[in-house]
């Protein structure tokens, strides 16, 4: 089975870093222009800087991104060991969802459980039931410590469709960095979150002062968180997909490409021909760029709202 293309690209920063190509301190290429340089998806390049960083070889420092580690293994120079949990029998409640996040980030989240994030941090099961009640509640925290990652700005935009944008978008890069958090909760069970709470409450106050009654407001706040999580649903099922398989996205297209052949010269979907047709016309055919969606998405949303107010 072919080496899953995350992996390819996690062993080239290492490659990088170990002949002093990227030295400690400097920044390491973004999600994007990883994904752009290997011809992979945004969720892959994401979670191959996720497996570095769970490694502790680079590290994520507000506003400056995701740069090499020093040479010591801190997280920052003088600071000592990343592990707060080291030198003690027992891990601290940071350290244990540090290892949880990133064991959802690498395996998703089929692979969390108490005995893996227990195995990982080397102890018993019975130990995290310090700082967890169960599963539940793990994936709980998990989920506030993703979102405490990324807070909002304390000056914020003026006009009502700048603060939702703001605030779609930050929801839509937390989902990119943990590709799992959009299969944690349903919409008719959410999380009692301060940190996603902050979302809402900047898009509800955003849509109450664009002149909405507070039901219409809700319902298109949830709307649009409705509206990020489903983009950001694919992003783990493409990552588990391409790992599982072992087959990119381009290869999986060449595999069906027979199959739509016959499908398009039927006769039975000419619409579908005629588009199809069309894109394979176009300069390096279509693309199906998440980011993009994402940000058409949003735009005819918000179209809406300012219509139909």
């Amino acid at each position: 089975m072919a080496e899953a293309p995350y992996r390819a690209i996690a062993a080239d920063l290492r490659r990088r870093i170990a002949v002093g190509e990227l030295r400690p301190g400097d920044r390491v290429p973004s999600t994007r222009q990883l994904a752009r340089e290997s011809g992979v998806a945004m969720a892959t390049a994401a979670k191959a800087l996720t497996a570095l960083r769970s490694e502790g070889i680079v590290v994520t420092r507000p506003r400056s991104g995701t740069v090499v580690a020093p040479a010591d293994g801190s997280s920052e120079p003088g600071a000592g060991s990343t592990d707060p949990g080291a030198g003690t029998s027992e891990p601290t409640r940071d350290r244990l969802l540090q290892v949880a996040v990133a064991l959802a980030d690498v395996e998703g989240l089929g692979a969390v459980s108490i005995r893996a994030v227990a195995g990982r941090l080397g102890v018993a099961p019975m130990a995290l039931y310090r700082h967890i009640r169960d599963k539940n509640d793990l994936l709980a925290s998990m989920s506030e410590a993703v979102f405490a990652e990324a807070p909002l700005p304390d000056e914020l935009p003026a006009g009502w469709r700048d603060r939702i944008e703001l605030a779609a978008r930050g929801l839509w890069r937390v989902h990119q960095r943990h590709p799992w958090l959009a299969q944690v909760t349903p919409l008719s069970r959410p999380l009692t979150s301060p940190g996603l709470l902050a979302y809402s409450e900047l898009m509800l106050g955003a849509l109450l002062d664009h002149g909405l009654d507070p039901l219409a407001a809700f319902d298109l706040n949830v709307l649009l968180y409705n509206f990020v999580t489903g983009i950001a649903v694919n992003l783990e099922a493409e990552a588990r997909a391409a790992e599982g398989s072992g087959v990119s996205d381009e290869e999986w297209i060449d595999t069906i490409t027979p199959d739509l052949g016959r499908l398009t010269g039927s006769g039975r979907f000419p619409a579908f021909a005629r588009v199809m047709a069309s894109l394979q016309e176009r300069d390096g055919g279509y693309d199906l760029d998440l980011d993009r969606l994402f940000e058409l998405g949003l735009r005819l949303l918000l179209d809406g709202i300012r219509g139909g107010s």
